[in-house]
């Protein structure tokens, strides 16, 4: 799956990705992870931690897409369908937002 992956410069994850074979992987690819170490490494890898404090913000934008009643059960068959109604759900939370 991690030939999948889009071009990226940098991959943001949570510890649930901290795991000496998939650094590595990104790192293959030119991708520098930017991953916090679980508690129990004994040499904890660096990661950015100014960059991964905007992470919250993609986090916070899935939550209020489950708000969506429509998105959060996916009633949706066709996968088109399903991606229109997230634009639709993306752009009214934005402009709410403003």
């Amino acid at each position: 799956m991690i030939d999948a992956l889009p071009r990226a410069k940098t991959l943001l994850g949570d510890k649930g990705y901290d795991a000496d074979w998939f650094r590595h992987a990104l790192i293959k690819r030119r991708i520098t992870p930017c991953i916090p170490p679980k508690s129990n490494r004994k040499y904890p890898p660096a990661y950015d931690k100014v960059l991964y404090r905007s992470r919250h913000k993609i986090e916070n934008m899935f939550g209020k897409l489950k708000d969506w009643r429509r998105i959060h059960t996916r009633y949706d068959r066709c996968a088109h369908t399903f991606f229109s109604a997230i634009c639709i759900a993306a752009f009214v939370i934005f402009w709410i937002n403003q």
